[in-house]
């Protein structure tokens, strides 16, 4: 899985960067966000609590992704903006 940043804008109101990436996945499935979500972590070398990813659409014929993630400043600043669905999408599952 290579994961490119194409677009990365800075929101200054809500204090979060917004991505728009490509992830290209040859010989595999659509990698899950939760791998993705590492990845722009690792990339963007910041804490992975702070990275949701909001879409992920595979491109149909292509080995390839794109999606939309925000990087916060903080965890608190997301816990008040990002939506809790969201949130969710980009938790570990639970057994259960």
């Amino acid at each position: 899985m290579k994961v490119k940043i194409v677009s990365n804008k800075r929101n200054e109101i809500l204090k979060r960067n917004e991505i728009i990436f490509s992830v290209s996945h040859e010989n595999s499935p659509t990698p899950s966000r939760l791998e993705v979500r590492r990845e722009l972590a690792r990339i963007l070398k910041t804490d992975i609590e702070r990275v949701y990813v909001r879409r992920m659409e595979s491109t149909t014929g292509l080995l390839t992704a794109i999606g939309e993630a925000h990087v916060y400043d903080s965890l608190s600043q997301a816990s008040q903006v990002e939506p809790k669905h969201i949130m969710r999408r980009n938790s570990p599952k639970t057994e259960g």
